[in-house]
C-alpha cells in the first residue's frame, strides 16, 4: 500500500510518520512540495505519487487569525480536502482526514457524540465543517477523526507554551471556562494506525459497516487552567496558575466552553483510549522529552 502524508513536519504528522510506516510505503513530502494552500501543487502531488491512501494531517490551525483570513482557512481547511477526496475517487484511494471539536458550539450539557448537529462559531470551526462535508459527499472510502486540544513535543502547541512561559514568569493567568480533553498528538497517531490496520484486514465488508465519522480523544475533560496546572506539576515547574474567564482573556475567535467529545464508538472498534492525565505523564517522559524537545 503506498501512503501520501501531508503535514508530515507538523506536531500530528512527525507522530503519523512513524506510526504509519509499518503499513506501507510512504511518502510524506516538505511543506515546499505539497502546500494545501496551492491546489494546483496538491494535484499534482495527488497524480504523481497516485496514492492508495491519503493521510491529511495539514490543516490551518490559527483560529484567530482565520477570522482575518477566511478565504485562506477555506482554501486549506475545506477546498484542499475536498479536492482530495476529488482525487481519491479518480484513483480509488481511501482519505483519512482529522477534523476538531471546534466545529460544536460548545453549548451541549454533556459530551458530543458523532451525531449531534455541528454549529461552529468560528472561522477555523466553519472551514473544518466545511472539509469534513466535502469528503462524506465524495462517494470514497474514508475516515474523518474529530479530536480536539492537541499537544505534542513539536510545533506550536499549548504545552509547549506552558512549558516555555512557566521557565520565564511566576504566574500565569489562564481561562477556566472552557472545557475538554487535552490529547496527545502520539495518541492519535498510533490509534489512527491501528485504525487503518483493521479496515485494511477487514476489506471492503469493514468500509461498509465502519467507514466514517469518529471522535478520538483522550479521556476525561479540564479547563485549560486545569491543564496547565496538570503540566507544572508533572513537569515539576513552580509556576501559579491564576484561573480567569474567556472573556477576561478576549480572543478574536470564540471558543466552545464545552469541547467534550464522546469516543464511545471509536472505543467499541479499537478498545480503550488513555485518559489526559496519563497521556500527558507518557508525553513528557517520552524518549523525544529525554533528549531535549522541550
Amino acid at each position: 500500500m503506498k501512503i501520501l502524508l501531508t503535514g508530515a513536519n507538523g506536531q500530528l504528522g512527525h507522530e503519523l510518520a512513524r506510526s504509519l510506516r509499518p503499513l506501507g510505503e510512504l511518502v510524506a513530502p516538505a511543506h515546499a512540495a505539497c502546500d494545501l494552500a496551492d491546489l494546483d501543487q496538491l494535484r499534482a502531488v495527488l497524480r504523481t505519487v497516485r496514492p492508495d491512501l491519503i493521510v491529511n494531517a495539514a490543516a490551518y490551525t490559527a483560529v484567530d487569525r482565520a477570522e482575518e483570513e477566511p478565504a485562506l482557512a477555506m482554501r486549506i481547511n475545506a477546498d484542499a480536502p475536498a479536492l482530495m477526496a476529488h482525487e481519491a475517487r479518480a484513483l480509488g484511494a481511501t482519505l483519512l482526514h482529522y477534523s476538531t471539536d471546534y466545529v460544536f458550539d460548545g453549548k451541549a450539557a454533556g459530551a458530543y457524540a458523532e451525531t449531534d448537529t455541528p454549529a461552529p462559531l468560528s472561522v477555523y470551526g466553519q472551514s473544518k465543517l466545511a472539509g469534513e462535508q466535502a469528503i462524506a459527499a465524495a462517494g470514497i472510502r474514508h475516515l474523518i477523526l474529530r479530536t480536539s486540544w492537541v499537544y505534542g513535543l513539536r510545533g506550536n502547541n499549548f504545552l509547549l507554551t506552558m512549558l516555555r512561559l512557566a521557565r520565564e514568569r511566576e504566574q500565569l493567568r489562564i481561562v477556566a471556562d472552557q472545557h475538554g480533553a487535552p490529547t496527545w498528538s502520539r495518541t492519535l497517531a498510533d490509534t489512527s494506525a491501528h485504525l487503518l490496520g483493521l479496515a485494511e484486514a477487514g476489506g471492503a465488508p469493514w468500509w461498509e459497516r465502519h467507514g466514517g465519522l469518529y471522535h478520538l480523544t483522550s479521556q476525561g475533560c479540564t479547563s485549560w487552567a486545569g491543564f496547565a496546572g496538570a503540566i507544572f506539576s508533572t513537569a515539576g515547574l513552580a509556576c501559579e496558575v491564576v484561573p480567569i474567564t474567556a472573556a477576561e482573556y478576549g480572543a478574536k475567535a470564540p471558543r466552545p466552553a464545552n469541547s467534550s467529545l464522546d469516543c464511545g464508538k471509536l472505543m467499541a472498534l479499537c478498545g480503550p483510549l488513555p485518559d489526559w492525565q496519563t497521556a500527558l505523564a507518557d508525553c513528557l517522559s517520552s524518549a523525544d522529552a529525554g533528549r531535549g524537545l522541550v
